[in-house]
């Protein structure tokens, strides 16, 4: 597990947006990351994340990696960039998770040019894959206005 940070040092996003709790892997081409659900989380519905949530929590993955490797390489003053979400494909969700759940989200890149990223990625709760997708991501030179 890593420790050496808060997540909101490497995200852009702030409560109540945040979908990640912890990034728990990190190499050059992988994340791994955990999420509890909770019943007032924004993407609750009758006891069920709904899908925007689950795509949201993928993307929230990408990007604690993207601040992770910012902190790591450009120290721990600078400021995470903003990212977009450019196309989604081949998105399956198996099944919407549960308020009590936690997700384990795993990321993939598959290319990186220039300051865009696709992305293969998984989400599971206990083993069972309840999501899979390919994102195709663009880094910006924005800032989170803090």
């Amino acid at each position: 597990m890593i420790t050496d940070y808060k997540i909101e040092e490497i995200l852009p996003q702030r409560k109540p947006y945040i979908m990640v709790d912890e990034l728990i892997h990190y190499d050059d081409v992988t994340a791994k990351t955990v999420f509890e659900i909770h019943e007032e989380n924004l993407f609750c519905e009758n006891g069920e994340m709904q899908e925007a949530g689950l795509i949201e929590n993928i993307a929230q993955t990408c990007a604690a990696r993207t601040g992770y490797k910012t902190k790591l390489e450009a120290g721990a003053n600078e400021t995470v960039k903003i990212g977009y979400l450019g196309m989604i494909r081949e998105m399956q969700i198996l099944r919407k998770a549960k308020v009590g759940e936690t997700l384990t989200t795993t990321m993939e890149i598959k290319a990186e040019i220039f300051s865009t990223t696709l992305v293969e990625a998984k989400v599971e709760v206990a083993g069972e894959t309840i999501a899979a997708c390919e994102m195709k991501i663009f880094l910006t030179d924005k800032t989170p206005e803090i």
